[in-house]
Parts: C-alpha cells; structure tokens; sequence
C-alpha cells in the first residue's frame, strides 16, 4: 500500500452534503486551534460584521413570514364568518411577504458573497504562507516527514478550512440567529406549545449524537478499506510486469477481492447508519408536529390562540426542527475544520533553515578549492555520523567518493550544499566559511546531476533551462549538444518542443539523464556533484553518458559519488568512507597497493 494512502486512510469518512464522506478529525485543542485560525480573519473584520448584519437581516424577515402569514389566514377565517372577506388586507398582505422573503433571499445571498470572499482568502493566505514556508525548511523536515502527508496538509486540509470557513461559519451565524428569533416568536404566540416544542429538542440532539458516534467507526474503517484497495491497485498496475513474471494475477484478484468484500460491509453498515439519522429526526419531529397540531386544536377550539396563529406555529416548528438538525453536522465541520488548521500550523511553526549571517557574501570567480576541516556531524541528536572528516579538493579535481551504503557519501554533499548544518568544524570554498556564504550564491555555483533524474511535466527545452533562468535558446541548444543529447532530441518528432509527461515516460532514462546533464552544463558552476549519476544505465548508454559528463567536469571541481569503481579509476583523489569516516585517500594506484578496504571493494566487483 503506498505511503500516500496509508497516510489518508482515516481523514476521510461518510455523511450527507457537501462534507460528505469525511470523518470527523478531533483537534487536540479546540480553544487554541480556533484562536489562531481566527487570528486570521482580523484584517476581515468589517466585512464579517456585514456577514453578520446581513445574516440577521435575512433570518428576520424569513422569520417574520409565517406570523405575518397568519394574519392573512385570521382575516379569512373572520371574513368567512362574517361574510365579507378583506381582499384588499390579504392583497397587501402578499406583497408585504413577497417583499420579506424577497429581501432575505437577497441578504442571505450578499452574506454568501462576502464569505465565501473572505474564506477564499483567507485560505489564499493560508497556501501561500505554507508554500514559503516550506521552501525555508531545512532538508531534515523533508526526511523526516512523507511527502504524502506534506502535501495533504497544503490541499485537503486547506480545502476542509476553506469548505468549512465558507458554509459552516455563516450556517453557525444563521442556525443561531433562527433558533432565537424562532423561540422568542412561539413564545410571544403561545408559551405552552413552545414548552412542548422544546421538549423534543434534547430527545433530538441525544439521538443525532449517539447515531452519529456509533457510525464513525465504521466511516473510518470504510476510508481505510478503500485506502487498500486504491495501495494495492496502484501496486498491481504499477508493478504489473513483475505481477506477471511471478504468475501472481490469482493471488492479486483474491486480495482485491478480500479487501473490496471488507469494504462493501464497512460501507453498508456506515450508510445504514448515518442514513437513518435523518428518518429518526424526521420521526421526533413529526411526533412533536401532531403533538403540537392537537394541543393547538384544543387551544383554538377555546379561542385562546387563532387559526392564523396555529398555522404560523406549525411552520415555526418546522423551521425550528431543521436548524437543530444542521448543528450536529456544522460542529462536525467545525472540528474538522480546526483539526486540519492545526496540521496546517504545525508546519508554520516548524524550525526554519537557519538565518543566514548578516555579513554573508556571494561568491564570485570560483576557483573551486573546498576544505572539510574537522568536521563533525549527526542526525540526531547525541547520534554522530561524522567524528573527524578532513578533505581537501583543489581546483579542477576530481574527487571521488565509494564505501558500502550508509557510509556517509551522501551527508557529505548535503554538508556541502548546506542543506544540513555540521555540528563542529569548518567546510570552506577558496578559503570562505560557507556558513557566511549566502545560501543562494552557493548553491547557484554547485551543479548536481543526480541518479534520480527529476524532469518536470513540459517540453524538453524547459527542463533543460531549469538550470538557467532566461536562458535563450541557443543556450539551450549548445548545452545540449555538449551534454550529447542533441541528436535524441532532434530524432524526437517535436525536437525541443516535445512535451515529457509526468513520468518522463516518452524517453528512456539514459535520455533523460543526458537531459539533466545538459542542464548542468547550462547553468555552468563551478563545482560539480556526480551522485551516482550512472547506476541505473546500460553500459553501452553509460560510455555515452560518461564522455559527457567527462566533459562536464573538465576543469571544475567535481566530488563524484559511485558505486562502479570502474568509473572513477581516473579521478585525481579517492576518498573511502566507512561509518562516517574517511578511511582511506588516494589514487587508484595508491590505493590498490595499500591492498586495503578500497581494494577489496575493487576486487570484489572484479573477481571472476
């Protein structure tokens, strides 16, 4: 299952609405979390008090209607009996509702404008102070967090802020206002029928509540169950080559249809569920509706309440039963809405990359001499990788780096690149602290080709110049032919216009490493990082691949990390890593008559 949908499992569940299908995600403080998200909605402030006056507005003249409705019905009844019925009053009194309801579809409409408006913002504000954010977070965050959740966090979590921000707050202002303006009316009209309405209000919320807190185990089971089925389709269809070299397309059936069985059961028992909570609340309030139907009767029939006001009774109590029935759900909304801000805050509040020295400089005509001096590094806390690291790389060398996995060849270009900050030491360039180096200028004068060849969703021409801003297209074209990628390109029906997909499927990875390569070659740094830059190639491909790059790195310093000691026996300087240390340096020739680790590592891939 892959690490996305393990991820997303339980945030999603089942409902009815626009939030349907969405689990409700407590946060861990309500208070706090409301508080700073609210924080958010000060620069806004006149615009939510004309949410809230609109609001009122809107749900004093819904709820003025059926009062003034039944003025109209008392002067029937009386002009039926007496036998001359007003239809002049009636006549104003039509207009009069049209007018009202009239007037409060147009503020309930003006209400929704301006929060959506301010919601829309507000989560506007939101995305972008995560994405600047997140381009200021040290690579350790990005190691330690999967990239599935991250992303969760800057679109689902902002679209449950903003769905939430747009509809729950203002059905919150107007569900209030209705509930008030609605019991303060019945009570005005008759207080016993009021009581009896009240009554059913708590048998209402205690059923909703417990209906609702029984469901949502089976909501998240049901998400977790199409999170397995959505890993395990997405494994199978992804690896569906090595599925089929194995014979295992009965056994992927029988697992899909495990999971699809245990999600069918999760889903029928969370919809039965959550479908009933509307007929039960639609029972109570019926039973509620007859009672008060009866009660009103008897009042009427010994004149102490009129038949207009009986009628307008009746539709307040409809009025009132809907309004109860949303709270549940808007709350619902609200928590989730306040749990996935508090996702959101968690990254804001996550320690940045650290500020860089008020007195660091750019880094202009490099000569490329680094030196590793004493460094120390971990991690982790109280965990040290690096004890002792000394390097020196004098211009234009070749700096090769082996050792088994996990030795540390890796840290050492993150150390370089400062995407982590040593511990102890000093990691200079022509003599220059990189730590009083603007981040920007040093990582502008280091180039990376990289064995994972990241090509985004454009034309060839674009990735290519990624690695130089406006760059013209001769540029381009010259960085290509060096980097021997020109002659695939022009092969390719569209040349440089053709459009990779978002898979880089379109070309082999051979091409796509020499696109990376020509990238490098554009952006011109002076020092070079190779990180096993030809380990997933063919070895007729990686002769073509290494003359380019053999170009690439005439005359800069390059630091080359491999595996394959064939490739780096001509590099100036090999530095062996083991456990964090450099243990052994030299040249190829050195260091095979040491007839040390380096050696053994070199024989082992050339013995028989």
């Amino acid at each position: 299952m892959s690490e996305h949908n393990k991820k997303h499992s339980d945030s999603q569940g089942g409902g009815h609405g626009p939030f349907a299908g969405r689990v409700v995600e407590k946060p861990k403080d309500f208070k706090k979390g409301a508080k700073r998200l609210m924080e958010r909605f000060k620069q806004y402030k006149i615009r939510l008090y004309f949410v809230v006056i609109t609001a009122i507005l809107s749900v004093v003249f819904s709820v003025l209607s059926p009062k003034i409705l039944g003025l109209a019905i008392d002067s029937l009844v009386n002009g039926v009996k007496l036998g001359a019925i007003d239809f002049s009053y009636i006549k104003q009194i039509i207009i009069i509702l049209m007018i009202l309801y009239g007037l409060s579809s147009v503020f309930t409409y003006i209400q929704e404008i301006i929060m959506a408006s301010v919601s829309q913002n507000v989560v506007r504000k939101l995305r972008d102070d995560v994405s600047k954010k997140i381009n200021k977070l040290p690579l350790k965050y990005f190691d330690q967090n999967a990239f599935g959740d991250i992303l969760s966090r800057v679109t689902n979590d902002t679209e449950t802020i903003g769905m939430t921000l747009q509809r729950g707050v203002t059905q919150i202002i107007t569900t209030s206002i209705s509930v008030l303006g609605i019991i303060i009316i019945m009570f005005l009209i008759n207080p016993l029928l009021t009581l009896i309405t009240l009554i059913s209000l708590p048998i209402s919320i205690f059923s909703m509540t417990f209906i609702m807190k029984h469901s949502q185990k089976y909501f998240k089971d049901q998400q977790k169950k199409l999170g397995e089925l959505n890993g395990h389709v997405e494994e199978m269809y992804s690896g569906h080559l090595v599925v089929k070299a194995f014979n295992k397309e009965k056994q992927s059936i029988e697992k899909f249809e495990n999971i699809n069985n245990d999600l069918i059961k999760s889903v029928w028992k969370a919809q039965f569920l959550s479908g009933i909570i509307m007929p039960v609340n639609s029972l109570i309030s019926n039973i509620g509706y007859v009672l008060i139907s009866i009660a009103g009767a008897l009042l009427g029939i010994r004149g102490v309440i009129s038949v207009g006001d009986i009628q307008a009774f009746l539709q307040y109590n409809r009025q009132f039963s809907h309004p109860i029935a949303q709270l549940g759900q808007i709350m619902s909304q609200l928590q989730s809405a306040i749990a996935a801000s508090e996702r959101i805050f968690e990254i804001l509040d996550e320690t940045e990359e650290s500020e860089e020295n008020k007195n660091a400089v750019e880094l202009e005509n490099v000569d490329g001499n680094v030196k590793f001096e004493h460094v120390k590094f971990g991690y982790k806390d109280g965990e040290t990788l690096i004890q002792n690291m000394n390097i020196l790389a004098k211009k234009g060398q070749t700096v090769a780096i082996v050792g088994p996995t996990g030795a540390g060849k890796t840290t050492l270009v993150n150390l370089l690149m400062r995407f982590y900050e040593i511990n102890s030491g000093k990691i200079t360039i022509d003599d220059i602290d990189i730590k009083n180096i603007k981040r920007s200028s040093l990582r502008n004068n280091i180039g990376m080709v990289l064995q994972d060849t990241w090509l985004f969703n454009g034309t060839i021409k674009e990735n290519i110049a990624y690695g130089k801003e406006n760059a013209s297209f001769e540029e381009i074209k010259a960085a290509a032919k060096a980097a021997q990628a020109h002659h695939f390109i022009k092969t390719l029906p569209d040349g440089y216009d053709t459009v990779l997909n978002e898979e880089g499927t379109n070309i082999s990875q051979g091409q796509k490493q020499l696109l990376t390569i020509a990238r490098a070659f554009l952006a011109d740094p002076s020092i070079l990082i190779l990180d096993e830059a030809t380990s997933s190639i063919d070895t007729r491909t990686e002769i073509q691949i290494q003359n380019a790059l053999t170009k690439l790195m005439h005359e800069r310093t390059s630091f080359v990390i491999a595996h394959r000691l064939s490739t780096i026996k001509n590099a100036d300087l090999i530095l062996v890593m083991n456990h964090g240390d450099v243990i052994e340096s030299g040249n190829h020739h050195e260091l095979i008559i040491k007839n040390g680790f380096y050696a053994d590592l070199y024989n082992s891939q050339f013995a028989n």
